[in-house]
This record gives structure tokens, C-alpha cells and sequence, in this order.
């Protein structure tokens, strides 16, 4: 039969549809062999192979709420526009007021990878994140760490960024790990087409020490199609199976919009409940 893999993308807020169809794979008892996220992605995946339906889903409408969550406030506390150490330690840690279920999370069979980029060289990084010690989510915050608004993240005397940068869609990386049919939940709509990314100046000046980094900043949106385009020619092929955003909600990185989240956290579950049935059948291919 091969391995069955799942990439999740990130995108911030935009991840709150992700959580909606992942919820739904939990209900449905949908279990895969390799799972990787990138950003966001990767701590909805982890909340998903914890079995924890719903903790996702707090993230983008309840917690965006803590005043230390996003904004001035995650500014003052961390340096950053988003506070990686309270999302990630504070609220996650096993005393905290949303733990991610690590027991469940190492004990679940299936691999678990989390993409970063390298701040030195660029290139992407694959954590394994199995390893991860219970409450220390650093392998998530490093894939969560946006370039220019975050502080990079270390880790084993590394330092990292997010994930996205250098491999937005890591469909190829699925396949080279042994994967004979992937499912991606992207956090585009069909006819995306990323642009060059803006703020050229101020994120070449913010992150200086790091010029591989600016490099793949510059050139981030010929990356990102590129990955776009052999997702979907794998799916023609019948390779790959996507769920992208049926409808064009509002959304955005920074949305801290609890109405506007839930609605594509519900999307996700409408899409997945269109598409259930083909989804069965893309499983069952020998």
C-alpha cells in the first residue's frame, strides 16, 4: 500500500480552516502515516495527533483574545508581534490553560515533521518533532518565528525561522520520506497567486544578520508557486488530494477576528463534508 501522508501549510489566522478539517479527521477516525506542518500548520497538526478535537479551534477565537496573545501587548512581553512564548509555553505547557496532550502526541504512530528555516544557511529544516521534550514546543515556536515581526527561535544551538519561508507546501519532502499519496490542506483558495512579498525595506533592515534569509524573502513568491504548481499537477496525476478554501472568506495572517475565524474553521468542515467521499476513495488507492 505505501505511506499515506498529510501536509498542512501555514498562513497564521488563515490556519483556522485546517483546524476545521482536522477536527473532522479526528471525528472521522482518519489517521495517516507521515504528517507534516509548516507555521501554524505544524501546531494544528500537533493538537491533531493528540486527538485533542477543539483545542485548535481556541487558538484562532478564544486566546487571540489575551491582550500577551498578538499585538502591543506580545510586543511589550517578547519582542515579537506574536508572543511564541505564551502560545507555545505558556497556554501549551502541561500546566498551562490549553496543554497540548504530549503523551498522546509521542504515542501516536504516526512520523511527525515540523518545517523551520535555517536563519544561517536558508534552506529548510525538518524537526523531528517526536523528539520534542514534553513542554518544550521550541521545534513549533522555530516554525512559527515570521521573519522581520519575530525574533528567530534556537534550537540545539541553532537558530530558526519559519517554516514557510523556504518550504511553504513540503509535498515533495512527503514523497521523499516515503509517502505513495499525499492529502495537503492548503490555506488558499484555488486560484491563489502569491506576489512578491512587501515591506521589502523594512524586513531587508530587520533581518540583516541573516541574508540567505532576505535572499528567500525576495524570492519567496517564485518558491511558493513552484510548490503550488507540482501540488497540483500531482493531483491531476492522482497523487496528491488538496482541500483549499471553496469560498473567499476574509482572511488574513494577522485577523485576530473571532467571527472571521470561525467562519473558516467552518468552512473547513463544509469542504471536508463535500469532498468526504472522495476523499475515502483517494485513501483506499493501493
Amino acid at each position: 500500500m505505501g505511506k499515506t501522508g498529510l501536509v498542512v501549510e501555514g498562513g497564521g489566522m488563515k490556519c483556522a480552516y485546517s483546524a476545521g478539517i482536522l477536527d473532522e479527521f479526528l471525528d472521522q477516525g482518519i489517521t495517516f502515516d507521515y504528517c507534516s506542518g509548516v507555521s501554524a500548520g505544524s501546531a494544528n497538526v500537533a493538537s491533531y495527533l493528540g486527538g485533542q478535537k477543539g483545542r485548535n479551534l481556541r487558538f484562532y477565537t478564544e486566546h487571540i483574545h489575551d491582550p500577551q496573545y498578538f499585538g502591543k501587548g506580545a510586543l511589550k512581553d517578547s519582542g515579537n508581534l506574536f508572543n511564541l512564548e505564551y502560545i507555545y509555553r505558556t497556554l501549551s505547557n502541561s500546566d498551562g490553560k490549553d496543554p497540548i496532550d504530549w503523551e498522546a502526541l509521542v504515542q501516536n504512530p504516526a512520523e511527525y515533521e515540523i518545517v523551520a528555516t535555517d536563519a544561517k544557511t536558508g534552506l529548510p529544516h525538518y524537526f523531528d518533532g517526536k523528539t520534542m521534550p514534553k513542554d518544550d514546543y521550541s521545534m513549533i515556536m522555530a516554525s512559527c518565528a515570521l521573519p522581520a515581526v519575530c525574533h528567530p527561535v534556537t534550537v540545539g544551538g541553532r537558530k530558526y525561522f519559519d517554516g514557510g519561508v523556504s518550504d511553504s507546501i513540503p509535498v515533495k519532502r512527503a514523497f521523499k520520506r516515503g509517502c505513495r499519496r499525499v492529502v495537503v490542506i492548503t490555506s488558499k483558495p484555488r486560484d491563489f497567486v502569491k506576489g512578491p512579498e512587501g515591506h521589502r525595506a523594512f524586513y531587508t533592515v530587520a533581518c540583516w544578520r541573516y541574508p540567505n534569509v532576505v535572499r528567500d524573502l525576495n524570492n519567496r513568491h517564485h518558491m511558493y508557486r513552484h510548490s503550488q504548481g507540482l501540488m497540483y499537477r500531482l493531483e491531476e496525476m492522482g497523487k496528491v488530494f488538496v482541500f483549499a478554501p471553496s469560498e473567499h472568506l476574509p482572511m488574513s495572517t494577522y485577523a485576530m477576528n473571532e467571527e472571521e475565524n470561525q467562519a473558516l474553521y467552518d468552512l473547513g468542515i463544509k469542504d471536508f463534508n463535500a469532498r468526504k467521499e472522495e476523499l475515502t476513495e483517494f485513501l483506499k488507492q493501493a
